[in-house]
């Protein structure tokens, strides 16, 4: 199953006699709170999902975007609708990140088919409307395991042995500048992979046989030991949907560069990629 799905192909499968759970997950960094928009005007049927309260817990020591708790991320998908055996996808305003996010948390806790909306809301032909759907209780129970998940020791750890990928802009790995986090740079190791080559300027994803070249070129080849992190696991997981496109599976680091650096043992590299 392919983790990202077309605009044309959603509105075949909503009025087909399987329709997806739509889940709209807009977001920005530093915000404002995404709920406005939706009520704005959002995707005939779809649930607004917080990525700050229902896709991570309370910021702390664990980075700004730590794994929510388990039992209260299951309890925030059933209320959205959303059952074992029922489709979902998942949207944001164009970006991909929020989207992202949810498709990594659901396919990590263990849901079977979860699939970004390509190109975000900006791709969808229909008309919006405004009224919010009350959706009957979903039966979903998270299983967390079915996608790889990295502290910060495996983190340095596949850094030295496996590909470790900073999905972060390019000045902030270098460390040139470090708008929200304690310290500018990387994690020792680490290769610079930002996030924005992975889309067109249309905002739809490469081919995935670009995408393929791009992270080959990178060192991800076939059955290489792949991880990515970024600031706080959000436009990680956006990297990690690039790989499964490209068909290279990848762990994330979900605590990412907002945990490492908040730790002062932890060692921090500067400058260029190596590579």
């Amino acid at each position: 199953m392919k983790p990202i799905i077309s605009a044309s192909e959603l509105v075949s499968e909503s009025a087909g006699a399987r329709p997806p759970v739509l889940l709209d997950v807009r977001w920005t960094l530093g915000g404002p709170p995404g709920r406005p928009e939706y009520e704005a005007g959002h995707l005939p049927g779809a649930v607004y999902v917080d990525l700050d309260t229902d896709l991570a817990g309370p910021p702390g020591s664990s980075g700004r975007h730590p794994l929510p708790d388990v039992a209260a991320f299951g309890a925030a998908m059933r209320r959205a609708g959303v059952s074992a055996d029922t489709p979902v996808v998942v949207y944001d305003g164009g970006l991909g990140w929020g989207a992202a996010r949810a498709w990594w948390l659901l396919r990590w806790a263990g849901h079977p088919d979860v699939r970004v909306l390509d190109g975000g809301l900006a791709a969808w032909p229909g008309e919006l409307v405004k009224d919010v759907p009350d959706p009957a209780q979903g039966d979903f129970e998270p299983r967390p395991g079915a996608l790889g998940l990295l502290d910060a020791d495996g983190a340095a750890s596949l850094a030295r042995t496996g590909l470790l990928l900073d999905a972060r802009a390019a000045e902030r790995y270098r460390g040139d500048v470090e708008p929200i986090d304690r310290v500018g740079g990387h994690i020792p190791g680490a290769v610079s992979a930002p996030t924005t080559e992975n889309v067109g300027p249309d905002g739809l994803f490469l081919p995935a046989e670009d995408l393929a070249a791009r992270f080959s070129a990178l060192g991800a080849t076939e059955g290489a030991d792949v991880a990515v992190y970024c600031g706080s696991g959000v436009s990680g997981a956006h990297e990690v949907l690039a790989l499964a496109i490209a068909g290279r599976p990848a762990a994330l680091y979900a605590g990412s560069w907002s945990e490492w650096s908040a730790d002062p043992g932890r060692p921090v590299a500067t400058g260029p990629d190596p590579q």
